[in-house]
């Protein structure tokens, strides 16, 4: 999270990226797994950690997010694709969002997905792009 290409693209990134901040950041995930059952995992390659992800309650929707270190960013396809075979499979998971902010300038892979884009929204005080996939 502390590497420029990654906090490019990562608009609530404000803050210096420290280890008080990696253990907020951390509680706040954890928090997600006790109140609703599901939350962000580590992803790993070979046993080495490659960035982390996954889905996250926003409201009534699921929101799929993936960071990941910018020397495997070859991974996101195959990760996604992954995770989203297990939101088909999790009856809590009738459609997935994406929030992309504006930066994002190439989104072909996520329309071959079959994700449509369907506006956009604020979060805490920036504009992110708004995709929608069905995962049924």
């Amino acid at each position: 999270m502390s590497d420029p290409r990654v906090a490019e693209h990562m608009p609530l990134l404000k803050s210096h990226w420290d280890v008080a901040a990696v253990d907020r950041f951390v509680a706040f995930k954890e928090a997600s797994w006790a109140r609703d059952g599901l939350g962000h995992w580590a992803f790993l390659n070979d046993g080495a950690y490659v960035g982390w992800g996954g889905f996250q309650k926003e409201g009534d929707e699921w929101d799929f997010g993936l960071v990941l270190r910018p020397d495997v960013f070859g991974l996101g396809r195959r990760i996604t694709q992954k995770a989203l075979a297990f939101a088909k499979g999790d009856d809590r998971i009738p459609f997935v969002t994406f929030l992309l902010p504006p930066s994002r300038k190439h989104l072909g892979a996520l329309r071959k997905l079959g994700a449509t884009q369907i506006g956009t929204v604020d979060y805490d005080g920036e504009t992110f792009l708004k995709f929608r996939l069905e995962t049924r």
